[in-house]
């Protein structure tokens, strides 16, 4: 049996080449896709005041777009048409969908957002969710270590193929001969599961995830990117056309102002953000657990928001991080050339985007009303074990 092949009793083992295989054989179109079924075309364009907003995950179900659920709920978009969409399983579909006005905004990963760039889909960064690094690596506990040269030779679970364009470039920047790792696809969202079962040396994971996974019981311990990586996460990424129109650009201002201020409200009242999620996906309630739920939420916080004193408001790119990012991405071979982050990233809408008054956010998330499960949520707790799964 090939690498490439899907075997019937476990998770897909992937050659060095499975990557560009898979999601990089040419021209997007929409057989690329799956078809136009996945998701109908976005029903209005982004100038007439309808965006729409695909994950890069096959569920919405999660804590980690709370600042778009309480944005939502408090009416922080405005007038505006707001839609969130699940993704198709395909890790690449968030921008492919962007790219192709089935969607006006995805959330890829910097190394997905490379697949874009390389395949000429004429895509912008507008807005860097994470100030650092939100990926982490997960080992079974007492197998774990800080320096990720110690990765060579063993076996890495992904839930998606398509992750491997996230951390080849982690592996190279920490000193990995990346020629010297083989992946296994474990699938969503099993590939945790099977590295507690025995399956590889480690799983990809991030902040939030490593909560989630907690709450089902996997124990597991955590190289954390935001302790370890100088590489940037995930961003808000756009096509280019939108920006450059008048139109479409001050839509785009006032919807990234919408999520600008739930991010603010989940940093002073990330109770209240759970709680949101909650009110959205109440069977996420019911499996996550409302502890737990919150936790994830403080975990994502954290990355969202990094040392805002070295930032010019949410959502502001880093160039510095990006730099090397995309230098790393040339010395492996992920890109054919060094790409120009000045041609990719811009912070031109991160002022607007943060033109709102915080005294009025603190005012808000201080007077929301908890439900009483939630505000029964032990945050001193929650601090306390915030780094008990964490390698040091």
């Amino acid at each position: 049996m090939s690498k490439s092949e899907i075997k019937t009793n476990g998770p897909l083992s992937m050659d060095r080449r499975y990557f560009l295989k898979v999601t990089g054989a040419g021209a997007v179109s929409m057989s690329a896709l799956g078809g136009a079924s996945l998701m109908s075309p976005a029903s209005a364009s982004v100038a007439s005041g309808s965006v729409t907003w695909i994950s890069p995950r096959g569920t919405l179900e999660v804590m980690d777009d709370y600042p778009y659920w309480i944005g939502k709920e408090l009416g922080y978009f405005g007038d505006l048409d707001t839609k969130l969409e699940p993704g198709p399983s395909d890790g690449t579909a968030t921008v492919k969908f962007v790219a192709l006005s089935q969607a006006d905004m995805g959330y890829p990963s910097p190394g997905v957002f490379s697949f874009a760039i390389e395949n000429d889909m004429d895509l912008l960064s507008v807005f860097n969710m994470g100030a650092v690094d939100v990926f982490d690596f997960a080992f079974r506990p007492g197998e774990g270590f800080t320096d990720l040269k110690n990765l060579e030779g063993k076996t890495i679970l992904l839930g998606s193929a398509a992750w491997q364009a996230i951390t080849d470039p982690m592996l190279a920047a920490a000193g990995v001969d990346i020629s010297k790792v083989t992946y296994l696809e474990g699938g969503w969202p099993q590939w945790g599961t099977l590295l507690t079962q025995g399956q590889g040396d480690a799983a990809l994971a991030w902040e939030g995830l490593r909560a989630d996974w907690q709450g089902k019981g996997l124990e597991l311990e955590y190289w954390r990117g935001s302790d370890f990586s100088n590489f940037p996460a995930n961003s808000f990424v756009v096509r280019r056309a939108d920006v450059e129109d008048d139109a479409s650009r001050a839509v785009l201002e006032q919807y990234l102002r919408g999520w600008a201020m739930g991010l603010e409200f989940g940093h002073v009242n990330p109770r209240g953000a759970a709680d949101a999620v909650f009110k959205q996906f109440p069977e996420l309630k019911r499996t996550v657990g409302t502890d737990l739920g919150v936790e994830q939420l403080v975990q994502l916080a954290r990355v969202f928001r990094g040392n805002m004193e070295e930032r010019e408001g949410w959502g502001w790119h880093d160039f510095a991080k990006w730099e090397l990012f995309f230098q790393t991405l040339a010395d492996i071979g992920q890109t054919k050339s060094l790409v120009d982050a000045s041609k990719y990233l811009t912070n031109d809408l991160i002022g607007p985007a943060n033109d709102f008054d915080p005294a009025k956010v603190a005012a808000d998330a201080e007077a929301y009303q908890l439900t009483e499960d939630v505000a029964a949520v032990d945050m001193a707790a929650i601090e306390d074990r915030f780094l008990d799964n964490v390698i040091r």
